[in-house]
């Protein structure tokens, strides 16, 4: 028996709780871009089979192979994702996360909930995943108890060890929140294993001025005087790369500048920085970034990032030239910046027994993350989220499903997965992030 298709004039998770008991069903819709500035939709088909309290579906781009391949099919839904050689789902079972790699002039950024032009995440294991938005659009209510469109942003940020090539954008956010978990420090870069954060502003540099005025205008008058050098120093490498057509990297190009030009763009970028603070840091260390403090992470320290799925920077100051925009952001900045940076505050012990603890590392207004550390041997009891959750795995294995999962493996819990304890049956510590929105 061939699978017909309905048509849903909005969500099809509505059609599909209208429909009998038994078969497979398929609903085909309409899928705004709502991660993309251009607009425009996906043609999209849900299959559903249901069972007893949750609902197995796949989600597959719609056409005349697909419809070809439904009214053809007699089988199960896992028969047929194998012919369509794509992931099924289940409402009630995490949902496996593959990241999408962003390049960065410093590195990049590894994203495994990022659904912007940038990139979109995909759901799935690799080779049969698919983006992320059309999962969670087939049950936005069951999954995510419809927060599909605002899921909190998972990423990694692993940055180029070289000095200077390798730090971040210096930029504050007005409406972005950020914590970052430091997971690995590159031993080439930072030989004692302790890196560091460009963070606020040094408090002996304002201590040199009379009031915080005329800090902010100082720092303004030595931004700009980097910009204009770097300005300068970009404008050349561009026609260098020009006439080499690519093929020759721009830290190489830098040796054709001449040398008055590189020793004046050090000495400025000293002076510029020399008003902001340095923030040590080593694996494990924990730095939430609130709003309206500017920030650069340096080379070489890689971290776990949780953050709100809004794009917004205005960008301070950087040491390579912008990709992203032709300009850079220093004089609003510099008039809504923070220049006291927040104190380092004690975690939230959450529960500590028997060998496992839950901390809650930061508790933003929007979301709010745990950090949960189990010895051998050791169990909790991780609960069902409310709404959904984000979970990544930073040391050890943890046992979520078929498959265990790894270092640097994400899953997206959804709100109908049942709570269940969570135990460490390996031989090495389990650490694990979760985060919940508010």
């Amino acid at each position: 028996m061939s699978v017909s298709v309905l048509l849903a004039q909005q969500s099809p998770e509505s059609l599909l709780k209208a429909q009998p008991p038994g078969g497979l069903v398929a609903i085909a819709y309409q899928l705004p871009r709502f991660w993309s500035s251009k607009g425009g939709s996906d043609q999209l088909v849900a299959v559903y089979e249901r069972s007893a309290g949750s609902v197995a579906f796949l989600v597959a781009q719609d056409g005349n192979a697909l419809r070809a391949t439904l009214e053809g099919h007699t089988g199960d839904l896992a028969s047929l994702a194998e012919s369509l050689n794509t992931e099924t789902f289940v409402s009630d079972q995490a949902i496996a996360l593959t990241p999408v790699h962003i390049p960065k002039p410093w590195g990049e950024e590894i994203w495994y909930t990022g659904m912007e032009d940038r990139g979109v995440a995909q759901a799935g294991h690799q080779g049969r995943a698919v983006p992320l938005p059309w999962v969670l659009s087939a049950l936005p209510k069951q999954l995510a108890a419809g927060r599909d469109r605002g899921i909190v942003l998972l990423k990694i940020l692993a940055p180029r060890a070289e000095e200077v090539f390798g730090d971040l954008y210096f930029e504050l956010h007005e409406e972005k929140r950020e914590v970052y978990v430091v997971t690995s420090i590159d031993e080439s870069a930072w030989p004692d294993g302790e890196g560091a954060i460009r963070f606020g502003f040094c408090s002996e540099k304002r201590a040199q001025f009379p009031d915080d005025a005329s800090f902010r205008a100082a720092f303004a008058e030595s931004v700009a005087a980097y910009e204009n050098v770097r300005r300068d120093i970009d404008a050349r490498l561009d026609a260098l790369a020009a006439q080499d057509e690519g093929s020759v990297s721009r830290e190489a190009l830098l040796a054709q500048l001449p040398v008055e030009l590189t020793q004046q763009e050090q000495a400025l970028r000293t002076a510029m920085y020399g008003f902001t603070a340095l923030k040590p840091l080593r694996v494990g260390d924990v730095v939430k970034v609130p709003t309206l403090t500017p920030h650069s992470l340096q080379h070489g320290v890689r971290t776990v990032e949780f953050q709100t799925p809004v794009y917004e920077r205005l960008i301070v100051a950087f040491a390579q030239k912008v990709l992203t925009q032709d300009h850079w952001d220093t004089a609003r900045a510099i008039e809504l910046m923070e220049l006291e940076a927040p104190p380092s505050a004690p975690f939230e012990t959450l529960y500590n027994a028997a060998g496992a603890s839950v901390e809650r590392i930061v508790d933003f207004a929007d979301f709010e993350v745990h950090r949960c550390t189990l010895v051998p041997g050791a169990a909790l009891l991780l609960d069902s989220p409310k709404d959904y959750a984000v979970l990544m795995v930073v040391k050890g294995e943890l046992l979520l499903g078929e498959c265990p999962l790894l270092p640097e493996q994400a899953v997206f819990v959804p709100s109908s997965w049942a709570s269940r304890e969570i135990s460490n049956e390996s031989m090495q510590e389990l650490v694990f992030l979760v985060a919940y929105p508010r």
